[in-house]
């Protein structure tokens, strides 16, 4: 495959053609989705149950010719429930390894947050270095390695907090609302007969567009989207600025400015164009530093959010032109 812009548009074009055969609406969370999958990244996803949530991941990985695997966070999850373990074979005497689910590609964290601090960071190094160690042995996982991560936005009873350092390793945060009036219709009107999301692509009816050879090759083209010196300084004020602010007790660290700029390439790959613009960063502020940014107690109890504050920084910064 060649991995030109022009290739990489196209895929977009028809990975989202085919998306949409089982996931009705959600054009912004497809796009989202698809930015972290080509900037080789991981996403905190945000939604109320039934929202497709686990089924985008599915078709996703369906599409690009991805495995995929699914751990559901509880309360008793243990590390090795995640990476694996040792376990010791009688008949020969010695230990074999028991792999976890996270050796995979497309890997859904669901509702993450209902394990304790310690089991959430036994993806801390599979996210960052895309290897994993069990017993002093360290495994290499699949470079197309991409985390979704699941948070019910609603219910935070028996919960625990993502750890800091954690959250940042995330690309950006997506947000997936409740389906409009028209849309639901349309489920509706799909599950009365065969033609049900689930049912779409279990019966193979969504085509397989690329592999995985193919994704990696084409993620590295989001590297000739052009970024001028004015729109990489411009970025760069954006995030310091988030340290700065009266409202912020914590702001976005460098890995902040890295995910915004990563994410404008992809954005602008997405748009047809080989060339950022001050919008693209605009568009790609809030997913990408909302999760990072810490608020003061005193504004968050006057009801300020991330996303206000990021609007605000947003405001105040003068556009390069």
């Amino acid at each position: 495959m060649k991995a030109d812009i022009t290739t990489l548009k196209q895929v977009f074009e028809t990975t989202k053609q085919e998306i949409s055969k089982v996931i009705i609406g959600q054009q912004a969370v497809v796009d989202m989705a698809l930015i972290t999958i080509f900037t080789g990244h991981h996403a905190l996803v945000e939604g109320v149950p039934g929202v497709a949530k686990t089924l985008l991941v599915r078709t996703l990985a369906r599409i690009l010719g991805c495995e995929f695997s699914r751990i559901q966070f509880t309360p008793d999850l243990m590390p090795a429930d995640i990476t694996g373990t040792n376990v010791f074979n009688m008949q020969n005497n010695s230990f074999s390894l028991v792999k976890g689910p996270v050796f995979t590609t497309f890997l859904l964290a669901d509702e993450i947050n209902r394990a304790p601090a310690k089991t959430q960071s036994a993806l801390l190094q599979a996210m960052q270095e895309k290897n994993v160690t069990i017993d002093r042995d360290t495994y290499k996982l699949s470079e197309n390695f991409t985390v979704f991560a699941t948070q019910n936005p609603i219910e935070y009873e028996g919960t625990y907090p993502l750890p800091e350092a954690q959250k940042d390793r995330f690309l950006l945060k997506i947000s997936m609302d409740t389906p409009s009036l028209a849309e639901e219709l349309d489920l509706a009107q799909r599950m009365l007969g065969s033609h049900s999301p689930e049912q779409t692509l279990e019966k193979g009816e969504v085509r397989q567009v690329l592999d995985p050879n193919a994704l990696i090759i084409l993620r590295r083209t989001l590297e000739q989207i052009l970024i001028t010196k004015e729109l990489l300084e411009y970025t760069v004020e954006v995030v310091r600025t988030t340290r700065t602010h009266e409202a912020v007790l914590t702001g976005a660290g460098p890995r902040g400015t890295q995910a915004l700029i990563l994410a404008s390439r992809a954005n602008a790959a997405l748009n047809n164009r080989d060339f950022v613009t001050p919008d693209d960063i605009k568009y790609m502020a809030g997913p990408c530093l909302e999760h990072r940014i810490i608020l003061r107690p005193e504004y968050e109890i006057e009801g300020l959010t991330p996303k206000e504050v990021i609007q605000q920084i947003l405001n105040r910064i003068a556009v390069p032109r």
